[in-house]
């Protein structure tokens, strides 16, 4: 039997200097190892090419009784199995070292790095937010300048899903008043048309392809897909969309130009579909704000009611920042315009809202609430005065890394919806809770 005896390090150490001696002499050998020669061990693999023993080495330095000793060796392993391939395991990894060490600058640039090459800029650029909001010296600030303006590297393919079951009070969001007022009296609303409760599996997926113009310029294609689908098929809510442009990248930002056409599915049956053109310019406010302006326009063809065919105009602006490393918020504020063929139905709106998170240990906890106005041009002739809505949503969530599984993590949300309108037919509450896995980091 061989016996190791090995100072701070669990069995799995004992593995490795297993695995490097010649067996007769550990049949007799007692071995102490201490963290810094088991650093040295895997650094004497890496310079002769045996990436395997130097994984051994990270991932029994990983069991370490110091803190420090066991994040950096999870940081060496991620930076080792990053350059052979593995992105998604490097990035869980190095996710791990900044939910313990939300401070650590250089693990937060490695993760920024991965996420980009992975083709996720949104969460790249959140991590360098999070690192210029930890506060840095002028010296270190101006490396994180240049880090962030080089973050252009761009994975040619890629995509993502996330699906979920989810209990909803109101699938179809509907009132659940029995009459409904009209200038010729009160009419009783259908049991069908009524609302409807029910779990569904919800799911959301898309993939893209990006193809090179030159420089940091490419053509970006992508497919996205949703759907919440039901025991019962006449409430199935299914959605496809395609869309193609370029995107330009310049100091600090990004525009993104393109043309899509959507197709949605209601009950099994066409409901709607629509073509439009739109744009999204995002830019850098110093290093701990991204200030983003959207704007589209579309024709829009319903296919079950020709009176609400026409054309859709929107734009948001929303700005998000870093308040801390763990700790972000962001403000957004859109409007909408409905140019609908029949002015009943045509309406104009605004929403705003306001989203913030904060990284607790492995986990990642989000807070959203959302209110708006809507109102339509004239009433439609059956009811007695034109439609106008207040809207609003709450929405909590958590995602819990520490439990994730190949990349992905569990998550739940819960959201309270509320839609008060002057025409019962659009009054509705709602509830629904979400429990599912998306991506880990």
């Amino acid at each position: 039997m061989i016996r190791q005896r090995i100072s701070g390090l669990a069995g799995a150490a004992a593995l490795v200097i297993a695995a490097a001696a010649p067996a007769t002499a550990a049949r007799s050998a007692t071995v102490q190892v201490t963290a810094a020669q088991l650093f040295a061990i895997a650094e004497a693999a890496l310079a002769k090419g045996d990436s395997a023993m130097a994984e051994r080495a990270y991932t029994a330095l990983m069991n370490d009784q110091s803190t420090d000793i066991r994040l950096e060796a999870r940081f060496r392993l991620a930076m080792l199995v990053g350059k052979n391939g593995n992105l998604t395991r490097a990035a869980i990894l190095l996710r791990q070292v900044v939910d313990e060490r939300p401070g650590a600058a250089r693990a937060r640039l490695e993760l920024a790095g991965l996420l980009d090459r992975m083709g996720d800029k949104e969460g790249a650029w959140r991590q360098i937010r999070a690192v210029q909001a930890g506060g840095l010296p002028p010296a270190v600030a101006r490396v994180v300048d240049r880090y962030s303006e080089a973050l252009r590297a761009q994975r040619p393919l890629g995509g993502s899903f996330e699906f979920a079951l989810a209990p909803d009070s109101n699938i179809n969001r509907a009132t659940r008043s029995n009459t409904l007022g009209t200038v010729f009296g009160d009419f009783d609303i259908a049991k069908e048309a009524k609302a409807k409760s029910g779990t569904g599996l919800a799911v959301d997926g898309q993939a893209y392809r990006r193809i090179s113009l030159g420089g940091n310029d490419s053509l970006l294609m992508h497919v996205s897909a949703f759907a919440n689908l039901y025991r019962r098929k006449s409430f199935n809510d299914i959605a496809a969309d395609f869309a193609v442009g370029p995107e330009f990248s310049f100091r600090r930002g990004r525009l993104q130009l393109e043309v899509g056409t959507t197709q949605r599915w209601f009950g099994q049956k066409p409901f709607m579909r629509s073509v439009r053109i739109s744009e999204l310019l995002s830019r850098s406010l110093g290093g701990r704000t991204m200030v983003r302006l959207s704007s589209s326009a579309s024709l829009v063809d319903n296919q079950l009611n020709d009176l609400q065919d026409g054309k859709v105009f929107s734009g948001q602006v929303s700005v998000e920042r870093a308040l801390t490393p763990t700790t972000g918020i962001a403000a957004r504020v859109g409007v909408d315009r409905q140019s609908l063929k029949d002015p009943g139905y045509a309406t104009t709106g605004w929403r705003a809202g306001l989203t913030a998170w904060h990284d607790l240990g492995r986990a990642t906890l989000t807070a959203d609430i959302e209110f708006g106005r809507l109102h339509a041009d004239e009433r439609l002739l059956l009811f007695p005065e034109r439609r106008a809505d207040r809207y609003s949503r709450l929405s909590l969530g958590a995602t819990f890394r520490q439990l994730q599984f190949r990349g992905f993590a569990p998550v739940m949300r819960f959201s309270l919806e509320r839609n008060r309108s002057s025409i019962a037919f659009y009054d509705y509450r709602r509830r629904r809770t979400e429990v599912g896995v998306v991506r880990a980091f």
